[in-house]
């Protein structure tokens, strides 16, 4: 099985390209999912998460109160760090646990932070999905409501565009319409099965 990699900046379209995947039956391990379900209420995370910064991003049925863990990890690069350490760990091997299921020629994993976590290497493809920090910009501010110094945050902590294109094999280009889009991923599920094809074909004797 073909191992393929997504990634892309934050409002750089990367659910538009997992949904159309999955939509053609390609199947998706999307980490920013597997983090909701473990630190959704009941979630094996939350106890962890609320034991190492407090009662204070908690809400009072014991949930994890995300707008305080926002604003905290943010605020302090240390924190943000010690939340990552506790649940990478955890995201990475529910993913590798759902991928035993998997039975298609490829599988993509959709992990926003594949650089962050020095991740890139372990995939035989890297997709990056690309679009102009303007175009995001705005969308992220239509979707989420983020103010300019939020967005401004959290585009510090993640890779820069020019990183995320450096390590890239496939990169869909996101800045003009969801048809224009949608053609492109097309276009790529039929390279990465020819790619697929290809890795699975018995060497030369």
């Amino acid at each position: 099985m073909l191992r393929v990699a997504l990634t892309g900046g934050i409002g750089s379209g990367k659910t538009t390209v997992t949904d159309h995947l999955q939509v053609l039956n390609v199947p998706v391990l999307d980490a920013d999912e597997i983090s909701r379900a473990l630190t959704g209420p009941g979630g094996p995370a939350v106890g962890p998460i609320i034991k190492l910064f407090g009662a204070r991003i908690a809400t009072d049925r014991g949930e994890l109160d995300r707008p305080a863990l926002r604003s905290r990890i943010f605020e302090n690069p240390k924190a943000r760090e010690d939340l990552e350490k506790l649940l990478h760990p955890m995201i990475r091997a529910e993913m590798a646990n759902q991928e035993k299921a998997v039975d298609y020629p490829y599988c993509v994993f959709s992990i926003p932070l594949l650089l962050e976590t020095n991740r890139a290497g372990e995939f035989d493809a890297v997709v990056v999905v690309d679009a102009p920090d303007e175009i995001r910009r705005r969308w992220i501010q239509s979707r989420s409501g983020l103010d300019a110094d939020q967005i401004d945050a959290i585009f510090k902590v993640q890779a820069s565009r020019e990183e995320r294109l450096a390590v890239a094999t496939h990169v869909l280009h996101n800045e003009s319409s969801i048809q224009d889009l949608l053609l492109r991923i097309n276009d790529l599920h039929v390279c990465l099965l020819a790619l697929a094809k290809c890795k699975t074909r018995d060497p030369p004797t």
